[in-house]
Formats: structure tokens, C-alpha cells, sequence
């Protein structure tokens, strides 16, 4: 497992590559680290696509609260026995988060708010979410904030010009759904 340490930012950023190649393993390492580094409340963990001249695959950041949190996780990953990835790969997973411009946000505060279906207004009040967008909708077409909004318990926002935004789809009875799907069928699952 390899690491990077960004502490220079207003909250530090780690950026962690374990060898995950898609982004369901990348989900479970942030799981799994939730558990096994403690990572306290404020916490936001995301994924990112890494194509270095390396390494192809996935990769994680992760924005701690405050430096004690940040320095006690770093000493527990460079402690611990896991398979070491890259470390261009962890770098360029911090350096997006650190600057949000990208990352795929798995953990982050008011994420245990978010199952169910609740409204546009409670996703943006009880989260650290910025802002919402439709895909399909007109520039600058936003949702009523009561539209109800079907999490499927999967709630995945991105980094994108310094907000964190989440991307919705139009779904029955004048609703909307997250546009990343928990469980997506592989393309070709029916071609066999």
C-alpha cells in the first residue's frame, strides 16, 4: 500500500494505492480503512481513475479533519503489511482531492443521511454536498428542492471545480435517482 501526505492544505489529504482496478474495490478499501484507521467523523474518502505510465486502475484519497487524525493515519498505513502500490498513483489521488478537481466521493459528512429517498432540499441542508445537477436538464434548469430524490442507498457525489456536486437522473412519478447505479449490470452480461 502505498501513500501520499499532503499536509499542507487546510485539511490534510492522504493519498492511499492498495492495486484496486475498478472502482467497487476501490469502495470496499474505503471501508475497510474506515474501519481499520478509525477515520473520525468529517472524514471524505474518494475514489480516482489512475492511468500513469505504471499503473491502470483505482486509487483513494482521503481528507481528514484535523493534522492528529491525518499524522495517526499516515503512521498506521506506513506501518502496516499490505501490498505496496505505487506511489504516483497515491500522489495524484491527493493532489486531485487536495485541489477538488476530482474524486468520487464514497465518505463524507452527512453520507449516513442519505437512504432511502429524501428531498433535493434535505441532500443539500444535511450534507456536505455544494450543489445538485440533472443530467439531460437545460444549463441552469435546477429541481425544485421537494423533489424526492431515490437514493438506493448509494449516494456517490464528485469533485468538480472546487464543489462537491452529485449528479441526478430523471426517474418515475417526476423523481430523480443518482446517476451512478449500486450494483451497474456489465455491458455485455447478456451477449455471453
Amino acid at each position: 500500500m502505498s501513500t501520499s501526505y499532503d499536509p499542507s492544505g487546510v485539511h490534510p489529504v492522504l493519498g492511499v494505492d492498495a492495486g484496486t482496478t475498478t472502482l467497487r474495490e476501490a469502495d470496499h478499501l474505503i471501508r475497510d480503512l474506515t474501519t481499520t484507521l478509525a477515520l473520525p467523523p468529517g472524514t471524505v474518502a474518494c475514489t480516482h481513475l489512475i492511468r500513469t505510465d505504471a499503473r491502470r486502475g483505482t486509487a483513494v484519497s482521503l481528507e481528514l479533519p484535523d493534522r492528529e487524525s491525518a499524522a495517526d493515519a499516515w503512521r498506521h498505513l506506513q506501518e502496516s503489511s499490505a501490498p505496496q502500490g505505487d506511489q504516483e498513483a497515491a500522489a495524484q489521488a491527493a493532489a486531485e482531492h487536495t485541489a477538488r478537481r476530482s474524486g468520487r466521493a464514497v465518505l463524507f459528512p452527512g453520507a449516513e443521511h442519505l437512504t432511502g429517498t429524501v428531498t433535493v432540499a434535505d441532500l443539500l441542508e444535511l450534507t456536505s454536498i455544494d450543489r445538485v445537477i440533472v443530467v439531460g436538464a437545460t444549463s441552469g434548469e435546477l429541481p425544485a428542492p421537494t423533489t424526492p430524490v431515490h437514493t438506493q442507498d448509494h449516494v456517490r457525489p464528485e469533485w468538480r471545480d472546487g464543489e462537491l456536486v452529485l449528479a441526478l437522473v430523471p426517474a418515475v412519478g417526476n423523481t430523480l435517482a443518482p446517476f451512478e447505479v449500486p450494483n451497474p449490470t456489465p455491458c455485455c452480461a447478456d451477449h455471453g
